[in-house]
């Protein structure tokens, strides 16, 4: 007799398993077992098993305005500020997971770049958690707010916005913010944040130019204009407004192109 092996899970339906997990540990190790070799089945039209990503008891989540910010001359200081950079970090793995399962009907070639993106945002977590545990804290201790969900939750009924907003707007504003928040770290003598910092900026840059790299995909396909329609999606889903200082080098590095970085100042 012929033993029928069961066909192997989908990669999409896969990433749904970490993207429902509530342990953030959990999470982001489940995330980094996922197998990018593994059939994609872009077509299939998936479900997700709870209405939200899975999200642990703590911590408690608040409006942006209420989360409070300590001295970086002190420890708990420090500890807030990556707590806040580590909370970034966990929905970012949610984020890259909601669009592998979401959204179906692209090519192959995407669903690897955002699992592999998913997979160094767990890097990144654990990194930041490790080093929190190692100052005497851990995830959860401090309050987060809840903003870059409620871009996905927002932006989930187009991949268009979602890839023009949350990537290019969302993570791009990490770009620009990264090198000062190493500076404040660096300078309170908190040299190995840094290093965590540089690891993330350098990979972050890759996640915004596959942002960039599918966004400019879905406008060519829909034949839209790039720039017309960012400026057209940030006022439609009432996306953060961009500030300066902007890290162009970096953004350059991620793809933006010269018009882009001219409407930004």
């Amino acid at each position: 007799a012929v033993l029928l092996l069961p066909s192997m899970s989908s990669l999409r339906t896969a990433a749904l398993g970490p993207w429902a997990e509530a342990d953030p540990v959990l999470k982001a190790q489940a995330t980094l077992a996922l197998d990018l070799h593994a059939p994609v089945r872009a077509q299939e039209q998936l479900q997700a098993p709870c209405p939200q990503p899975g999200r642990p008891a703590k911590p408690a989540l608040l409006p942006h305005t209420h989360i409070k910010a300590k001295s970086l001359t002190t420890p708990e200081g420090r500890a807030i500020l990556l707590h806040s950079i580590t909370h970034i970090e966990l929905n970012a793995i949610d984020l890259a997971l909601d669009v592998v399962w979401r959204f179906a009907g692209m090519p192959e070639a995407f669903y690897t770049d955002w699992v592999r993106i998913a997979q160094e945002e767990a890097k990144h977590f654990t990194l930041l958690r490790n080093h929190l545990v190692g100052m005497g804290y851990d995830y959860g201790d401090f309050p987060a707010h809840n903003s870059l969900w409620d871009m996905a939750e927002r932006t989930q009924g187009d991949l268009l916005a979602r890839i023009g907003i949350v990537p290019r707007t969302m993570e791009a504003r990490g770009l620009d913010a990264s090198p000062g928040v190493k500076n404040k770290l660096v300078s309170a003598g908190d040299h190995e944040g840094g290093k965590i910092l540089d690891i993330i900026l350098e990979e972050e840059i890759g996640h915004v130019a596959a942002g960039n790299r599918w966004y400019r995909y879905l406008c060519t396909q829909r034949g839209l204009d790039p720039v017309r329609t960012y400026a057209e999606l940030i006022a439609q889903y009432d996306a953060p407004k961009l500030r300066p200082p902007f890290n162009m080098a970096a953004r350059r590095l991620a793809g933006f192109e010269e018009a882009e970085l001219a409407a930004l100042s």
